[in-house]
């Protein structure tokens, strides 16, 4: 009598701090959009790029490659209480920093108590003022750097900044225009200071470094049935939040091999 085969698992990397994980799957952000929330795309396979509009027309989300700059702009439509704004972000930020802000804005219930200073997160684990100019916070590790510019009287653009410690090169920047809601800057860096690690396939090609003394790596094998099915668990999640089921299904798609991907 055969053995039965083992279920099929996949080697997976569980990375801290969750800023340094490189990028991951843009299907993440893009895909809850369309299914759980509405959002429209527009179809242009010549274009190496994704297009995707909210219901009310009002939001554009691009994703770019542009090598000189900002891989991910959102623009928002001006409103009677609000002018428009933008927010952008690196080739290099992590999708789930950026779902964070993108979920908030589709959210039409925003949860009662959810944070609007985007410093609250930020003071509540420590971190502190540059220790030579300038303004904002800084990690404690250094590796994270937030602040608003402007005056206490005309507030202005956000900005986060990833680097491998002070003084380094950043490895990705997001910015944010100074009409954008509070919230969704508070969205974003609740989820840039979140404890819990982010999961990466082959993260060698995504990392900023390998250092162990910037970034920790916990690699564990994953039943690739789990791994294919994050992405469905987070839409069914997104929809339940709008109180609406997801508009049409994933299509169906093999089980991720070993050089795939999971975000």
């Amino acid at each position: 009598m055969s053995t039965p085969p083992s279920p099929e698992t996949v080697e997976v990397d569980f990375i801290t701090p969750r800023h340094l994980a490189g990028g991951g799957d843009p299907a993440w952000i893009t895909v809850p959009l369309h299914r759980a929330c509405g959002w429209s795309h527009g179809n242009d396979p010549l274009m190496p790029r994704v297009l995707l509009s909210s219901p009310d027309q009002k939001a554009l989300l691009r994703l770019e490659p542009e090598p000189d700059g900002q891989w991910w702009t959102l623009h928002h439509a001006a409103e009677p209480d609000r002018p428009a704004w933008y927010a952008s972000f690196g080739a290099r930020t992590p999708v789930e920093l950026i779902a964070a802000a993108t979920d908030t804005l589709a959210d039409p219930n925003p949860p009662v108590g959810a944070p609007s200073d985007p410093y609250e997160s930020l003071h509540q684990i420590g971190w502190s003022p540059p220790t030579i100019g300038g303004d904002g916070l800084v990690s404690p590790d250094g590796t994270a750097y937030v602040e608003r510019l402007g005056t206490a009287q005309e507030p202005g653009a956000w900005f986060v900044t990833a680097s491998l410690g002070p003084n380094r090169r950043p490895v990705w920047q997001a910015r944010f225009g100074a009409h954008t809601p509070a919230r969704l800057v508070a969205a974003f860096t609740a989820a840039l200071v979140d404890p819990k690690p982010v999961a990466r396939i082959d993260s060698g090609r995504s990392l900023p470094t390998r250092d162990p003394n910037v970034v920790t790596r916990r690699t564990t094998d994953v039943l690739a049935v789990y791994v294919a099915g994050a992405l469905e668990e987070r839409v069914h999640s997104l929809a339940a939040r709008h109180a609406a089921p997801p508009t049409s299904p994933i299509p169906s798609r093999k089980p991720p091999t070993r050089n795939g991907r999971i975000r």
